[in-house]
């Protein structure tokens, strides 16, 4: 038996320390804040309540596989988990709107065909086909393994471009974007762009900068369904952190780490303000830049130069109490498409102001949890924004003047819900840091095959170069996303092994 000692409450923390104390491991986590969950949190007032970070899981058979394991029972158990049908429902500039099933490529082949006119779900399938061979290609070195010691084929980009003809040949390749992969293969058509770069935009990916291959995160939501957790996400934190507590994992809330103990060449444990924890393994689920930069695991073997931070973009949300009840027929999850999406990835690459009319998404769940009753409806809007080291959203004003403007774009396009808010509370990339230590206030990124930072590029190996620090969580392979954190603490678990 090890003692281990993990960094961090997020999900990452709770699903390794569920996961290793199941294998027999003594194990303590140490969280600064007040509370588990992380990115996964949580906002209550007058009977309304939200999430306050994602609203939705895809990959559902991450925390299924941790429910398994961890409890030999199904994740249906823990939580009730129903597909979000339809999909999602997207409204675009020119006043066009279309409706997209769950799960069904065929049904989404047929909305596209009625919207946008015929071919062009033909069209829309292929890239999707190509995205499967990305997902096919990509699937075990970047979701389900450890990074391998020569990540270097991990670099390019799989998508599987169409061979150049005729003087094309003579050039010099030049990588294709998701914007390529528009222009090329969908004919520039607005709408299908829109559609394909919104679920990489949604993770911080300028489409413009996003590799190619990013065409795989359409794929997978189109083809292996979007869920939603009945009560709100945050019940899913709740489900791990009781699992946690019957596997007598001790938590210490309220208890930042201040160093990771390194003696005689490995990790020792680590200190906190209340003193040292001793330690025969440390599991990090902090920002990798962070610990490493901010030298609480100082190591002269590193060079600092790969653990220089990432200024990736953040999360803008506005939580909205509405009076009246839900109306009859709304959809789930809805996208209200930026009115400009050049200026859009300009804001978020090019650390310009936020974008005027972005792409919100609108989330709107039919949950008697989060209304106080069904005279009454809770909803949450969400935008990526640049990450406070780009825009000072603390600035007198600021941030609620932004909101206005969000809440104006999506009534524009028909939604009605300014006339109905009876309060707001609006959430910047300063809460996010605040609340979750992320640098900047960014939300990581998934990794992506054939990328470089900041657009995905290969995280931090889960085996540091410390012995006995691991590294999990949206800083560390295979990177940020629900399903991606929990990979990364069944990577891990797995590298350290049973007791």
């Amino acid at each position: 038996m090890a003692k281990i000692v993990i960094i961090g409450a997020g999900m990452s923390g709770l699903a390794a320390a569920s996961r290793l104390a199941t294998l027999g491991h003594r194990v303590t986590v140490c969280e600064a804040g007040g509370t588990y969950g992380g990115m996964v949190g949580r906002y209550e007032r007058d009977g309304f309540a939200f999430d306050t970070g994602p609203g939705l899981l895809t990959l559902p058979a991450v925390y299924r596989d941790l429910a398994l394991k961890t409890g030999k029972e199904p994740l249906e158990q823990l939580v009730e988990l129903a597909p979000v049908d339809p999909e999602s429902r997207h409204l675009f500039p020119d006043g066009t709107a279309v409706t997209l099933p769950n799960a069904s490529r065929g049904g989404v082949s047929q909305a596209l065909d009625a919207a946008f006119g015929e071919g062009s779900g033909a069209r829309w399938s292929e890239v999707m086909n190509r995205g499967r061979a990305v997902w096919e290609a990509t699937r075990r070195p970047l979701l389900e393994e450890p990074l391998p010691a020569d990540p270097a084929p991990l670099r390019t980009d799989p998508y599987p471009v169409p061979p150049r003809t005729g003087l094309a040949r003579l050039r010099k390749p030049v990588a294709w974007t998701l914007d390529t992969v528009a222009r090329r293969q969908l004919g520039g058509h607005p709408g299908l762009t829109a559609l394909l770069g919104e679920p990489a935009l949604r993770h911080g990916l300028p489409p413009g900068q996003a590799p190619a291959g990013a065409a795989v995160l359409a794929y997978m939501e189109q083809s292996f369904g979007v869920w939603y957790v009945k009560g709100g996400l945050r019940a899913l934190a709740d489900a791990v952190y009781r699992r946690c507590e019957s596997r007598k994992v001790e938590f210490r809330f309220d208890t930042p780490v201040t160093r990771v103990v390194v003696e005689e060449g490995r990790a020792r444990g680590v200190e906190t303000a209340d003193g040292r924890i001793d330690a025969d393994l440390v599991v990090s689920a902090m920002d990798t830049a962070a610990l490493f930069r901010q030298g609480l695991a100082d190591w002269p073997g590193l060079r600092p130069e790969h653990w220089e931070p990432v200024e990736v973009p953040g999360r803008f949300s506005v939580l909205l109490a509405l009076r009246g009840p839900r109306p009859e027929g709304t959809v789930h999850r809805t996208v209200v498409h930026a009115a400009d999406p050049a200026a859009e990835g300009n804001a978020l690459s090019l650390s310009e102001p936020p974008c005027e009319r972005p792409t919100v998404q609108v989330l709107r769940p039919d949950d008697p949890a989060l209304r106080p009753d069904d005279a009454h409806e809770s909803v949450v809007l969400t935008a990526t924004v640049p990450a406070q080291d780009d825009v000072d959203w603390t600035a007198p004003g600021f941030a609620d003047r932004y909101a206005d403007r969000l809440l104006a774009h999506v009534d524009a396009a028909g939604l009605g819900l300014r006339e109905r808010m009876l309060w707001r509370v609006v959430r910047t990339p300063e809460d996010t840091r605040r609340e979750t230590g992320a640098l900047f206030g960014a939300v990581a990124q998934p990794v992506l095959a054939g990328s470089l930072p900041p657009y995905s590029g290969l995280k931090a190996a889960n085996e540091s170069p410390v012995p006995g620090l691991y590294l999990i969580g949206g800083g560390a392979h295979p990177g940020g996303g629900l399903a991606r954190v929990g990979m990364s603490a069944c990577i891990t678990a797995g590298l350290i092994g049973p007791a």
